[in-house]
């Protein structure tokens, strides 16, 4: 029945003549669960599509979307658009108000829909220099701000129906779907145009390869619904039948976790990396025997390779690891969580083999916001799994390594272009392969590995290449390491600067009784952290050749995020960004 589904809102009504879930969508509210029907998400969908028609919404309108945290009504508000042919410009919460100004404006936005009083005060703050925008809604009641249901109001009218499903009848699988602004690691943000096609067929092929599925009844939703990971992954599940429950923030996920005992979810690396310290804490605190089985265990973990190429003996360890140890890590992420796919950034192959032998099997895939996204994933059935990889592209989508090394891709999930950019477009399109702007190779065996980021590998004085993100990913299995950049680019040397993970090395102070005081700007300043922090960078530094290898640090007082923009949305350093900040830190380590 698939190929009925050309366009993203099909989904939606796919679920219901083939599932009629009683939770389709699940958004926890005044600490309660509120389920919403397969019926209840077309029926709304469709008052709201009435509304926006009364609002004089026309198709080729673009409608901003913004929200702190995944929930219903962006579901809702999402269908609601694309069924008359208007174009969904979601965006990220966290952005800066000159970015909105610039989004808004490029898109020229005719409407925007957002969850909260924060949110309004910066999009009301720009409001009046954008000559677009008619009118901010909010799915909150909000002081000042015209609250969303005021759309449904508008689309009782029943007689409008007609219309929309005319307008509907009329959107192509070629038509443009929605514009993603990528907030990239330098420059202003680029509009990516996705199809309806693009987007459809990207759920399909990976939905052809994910055998799992089908024995998934929910999946709990917290990354970025704005960014086409988790989107898409959104139309995969109503696709799938299986309901989507809507974490609350990422402060809360341990509770939600525990609620809802999803089979399924996405994670990035920094949330894998951050269950991981928390749990080997957990190990640290223990005593006696039971620390030794905890570290025993890890131990196991860290030395699995799948398809039992370990042996016998190493599997029975490894049965006698998960009945003590690994069972109660699975418990505490809600029992039945045994299958979590990542992407985004890379992710430190340690990760995998420990949370994959505790049996939560970490899939790794890749690809762009350009590529709808995914290109490649691993895959534990017929042997496409391989720890360390991206897995091996999927079906109808093709990869080849250009002779600089940089992964060029080709499909129908590669986007139609940047919107307003033909320059930008002509610069990755050659012919119908996309430059991905990242450096990989292909195995003997077909899996694909990233090797680092094409615009980001550099070369000293001496001549020599560095790939700083391998380097930066080494040194963050350092629980003193939250965050790293490497620096040295037409420099004698490599060198790093620094977040230390402000939490963990507080611990460590007390641990040893240092006297340094306890704040970041002291711990930054210590001599004593410094050395430590070295020491760990030494350790790292024994997987890389001499020239490669990263010889002095300076460390900063400031904890890097997305609200301070010293990182992107999805949680990468901002290079650019970073360099300007502490160029001070810079000066100082190679003057």
């Amino acid at each position: 029945m698939s190929a009925e589904i050309t366009r993203i809102f099909d989904f939606a009504y796919y679920q219901l003549d083939n599932f009629d879930l009683s939770k389709a969508l699940v958004t926890k509210k005044s600490g309660q669960w509120e389920a919403t029907s397969s019926k209840e998400f077309i029926s709304k969908a469709n008052i709201v599509s009435r509304g926006l028609l009364a609002l004089g919404v026309k198709p080729g309108d673009k409608i901003a979307l913004i929200s702190s945290a995944n929930r219903t009504e962006w579901n809702i508000m999402d269908l609601a658009i694309l069924q008359i042919g208007a174009i969904n410009v979601p965006i990220y919460p966290t952005i800066s108000e000159s970015d909105y100004k610039y989004i808004f404006n490029h898109a020229e936005v005719k409407y925007c829909f957002l969850s909260d009083v924060e949110l309004f005060e910066k999009a009301n703050a720009i409001q009046d220099e954008v000559k677009s925008l008619k009118r901010i809604y909010s799915f909150e009641k909000i002081k000042d701000c015209a609250f969303w249901e005021e759309v449904f109001t508008l689309g009782v009218d029943e007689s409008l129906q007609e219309k929309v499903d005319a307008l509907k009848n009329k959107v192509t699988s070629e038509d443009l779907a929605t514009i993603i602004y990528t907030s990239g690691t330098t420059g202003v943000p680029k509009g990516v145009m996705l199809s309806h096609n693009n987007i459809v067929t990207n759920v399909l092929d990976t939905v052809s390869c994910l055998f799992f599925l089908k024995d998934i009844n929910n999946a709990l939703s917290f990354l970025p619904v704005c960014h086409i990971f988790e989107r898409m992954l959104h139309y995969l599940y109503i696709y799938s039948g299986i309901s989507i429950y809507f974490a609350e923030s990422i402060e809360k996920i341990s509770e939600n976790i525990k609620d809802v005992q999803p089979e399924f979810m996405t994670v990035v690396p920094r949330l894998l990396e951050k269950i991981y310290d928390s749990i080997i804490a957990k190990g640290t605190a223990l005593t006696g025997i039971k620390k030794m089985l905890f570290f025993w265990a890890v131990d196991v973990g860290l030395k699995y390779e799948p398809y039992q190429r370990n042996g016998w003996l190493y599997e029975k360890k490894l049965a006698l690891a998960n009945k003590l140890i690994f069972s109660k890590w699975r418990e505490a992420l809600g029992g039945k969580l045994h299958n979590m796919v990542t992407g985004s950034a890379a992710l430190q192959p340690r990760l995998t083999r420990v949370f994959t032998a505790a049996g939560m099997r970490i899939l790794e895939g890749y690809g762009l916001t350009e590529t709808s996204p995914v290109i490649s994933v691993n895959l534990f059935e017929g042997g496409n799994f391989k720890v360390g990889t991206v897995g091996k592209t999927i079906p109808n989508v093709e990869v080849k390594i250009a002779e600089d090394g940089e992964i060029m891709a080709k499909g129908p999930n590669v986007m139609l272009g940047y919107y307003k950019d033909p320059e930008k477009t002509a610069e990755v399109m050659s012919g119908e392969f996309f430059h991905t702007g990242d450096k990989g190779e292909i195995d003997k065996d077909g899996f694909l590995r990233i090797t680092g980021r094409k615009k980001e590998i550099f070369k000293t004085s001496g001549g020599k290449y560095i790939s700083p993100i391998l380097l930066e990913n080494e040194m963050k299995q350092s629980r003193f390491i939250e965050q790293i950049l490497v620096i040295g680019e037409g420099q004698k040397m490599p060198a790093a600067i620094v977040q230390p993970n402000f939490e963990f090395v507080k611990k460590w102070i007390r641990l040893h009784d240092i006297n340094c005081g306890n704040t970041c700007e002291e711990i930054a300043m210590s001599i004593d952290v410094r050395k430590r922090i070295m020491e760990e960078i030494h350790h790292g530094n024994e997987q890389f050749g001499k020239w490669e290898a990263i010889k002095t640090i300076e460390i900063t007082p400031d904890i890097w995020s997305v609200e301070n923009d010293l990182l992107t949305p999805t949680f990468k350093p901002k290079r650019e960004v970073i360099l300007k900040k502490y160029k001070h830190l810079y000066d100082k380590i190679y003057s």
